[in-house]
């Protein structure tokens, strides 16, 4: 039975909702004290039926839960890096039963959300274990609901039959970062993160450094601070005191007059002063220096976003509006717990490869490459 999933990047486990519409004949309750409890870390334990539970979260909304640890079988395609070859499984695939309350809030027909992240259960993790392979994983998301993206779990190659080209030979690498300190709501209980956070350096508009507060660019001791990814979050959101300098910089740079804003964003212009070219809206590129001194260029395809006949730089203040922003915020801090999150939309048809043995990330934007994410050329989708 097909199940629908929202991808989250940062998540420690795969749920999905067990009292609506999910009936299995294989699905088996893990048992308090046994190996399968133990890789979720922290858990409880119902005296009464011994079955174990641990807290998960729709980490779109925030809100969360508790949910009994089962396994199940889960069927995936397998590929060749040009199009699926066969189906494969795994029979005791660990996740969390959830429920309604915790459903709500996801996309139509969605019903539970597969975490990626730095975890022994999380999907990357559990392929890697069952079929034996590299401890990789790749998304390229699309640009357009209409279309489908794709992640490979598992080293490439990534082709593009039409190209003859594979992507993983055309990656830019970086190092992946621990953050000590976890700031997912549902790893309040002392556990480090999972998510995957990158070192900004800089960043520069028009190859003009922006003035920023440096010090917010790093992790500090109580996990404050840094560069992550998230596919939960729709936009880029930036600490006020960054979004404003980029925004100001970027301002100066397009040479247009700025309109009202459109919320969320807070930076828009009139679409008839923005040209459009292969790259998108022709708009200087926002260039992310990171800490090996590479380059992650935000072309005008992924800053900008057009609403009706207003295009707005596609970055939110995270001090205009938390829950707008969708950022997490600490009892006893004013300011968010993360300084730049780098948003689903900032993500969109660039190649992201996810090295966990090595602790590196490679990205690629495929307008480099005269593609996008949409032109993978599988006839079936896992």
């Amino acid at each position: 039975m097909p199940v629908k999933l929202t991808v989250d990047l940062g998540g420690g486990y795969f749920w999905v909702n067990c009292e609506k519409g999910y009936v299995s004949s294989t699905s088996k309750p893990a048992r308090c004290g046994s190996a399968q409890c133990s890789l979720f870390g922290l858990y409880g334990c119902n005296v009464e039926d011994k079955i174990c539970s641990r807290s998960l979260s729709n980490t779109v909304t925030g809100v969360s839960t508790f949910g009994e640890i089962h396994a199940d079988v889960v069927a995936i395609n397998a590929t060749d890096g040009n199009n699926p070859v066969r189906v494969v499984s795994v029979r005791k695939f660990l996740f969390i039963c959830g429920a309604n309350v915790v459903q709500n809030g996801l996309a139509s027909g969605v019903t539970g959300m597969a975490g990626l992240g730095r975890t022994k259960v999380s999907l990357p993790s559990q392929f890697a274990s069952a079929f034996s392979f590299h401890r990789k994983f790749a998304i390229c998301l699309s640009s357009s609901t209409m279309t489908n993206g794709v992640m490979f779990f598992g080293d490439g190659p990534y082709n593009f039959g039409y190209l003859n080209s594979d992507l993983s030979k055309v990656l830019t690498f970086t190092p992946l970062i621990t953050n000590p300190v976890s700031t997912a709501p549902s790893y309040f209980q002392g556990e480090p993160s999972v998510e995957y956070f990158i070192g900004v350096k800089s960043i520069r508009v028009s190859d003009k450094n922006v003035p920023l507060n440096t010090t917010l660019l790093s992790i500090d001791r109580n996990g404050i601070g840094g560069t992550k990814i998230s596919t939960v979050n729709p936009y880029t959101v930036l600490e006020t005191t960054i979004y404003k300098a980029v925004s100001e910089a970027f301002v100066k740079a397009v040479g247009a007059p700025t309109v009202a804003p459109v919320a969320p964003f807070g930076t828009c212009f009139a679409t008839k002063d923005i040209q459009s070219t292969r790259m998108g809206p022709a708009v200087p590129d926002i260039n992310l220096v990171l800490q090996n001194e590479v380059v992650w260029s935000i072309i005008g395809a992924n800053s900008m976003v057009y609403t009706n006949d207003v295009i707005c730089l596609g970055f939110v203040d995270a001090g205009s509006d938390p829950s707008t922003a969708q950022v997490g915020f600490v009892v006893g801090y004013s300011q968010p717990i993360t300084s730049i999150t780098i948003g689903a939309h900032q993500l969109e048809n660039n190649m992201l490869q996810f090295d966990l043995a090595t602790s590196r990330l490679g990205f690629r934007s495929l307008f480099l490459e005269h593609a996008n994410c949409a032109n993978f050329n599988f006839t079936s989708s896992a």
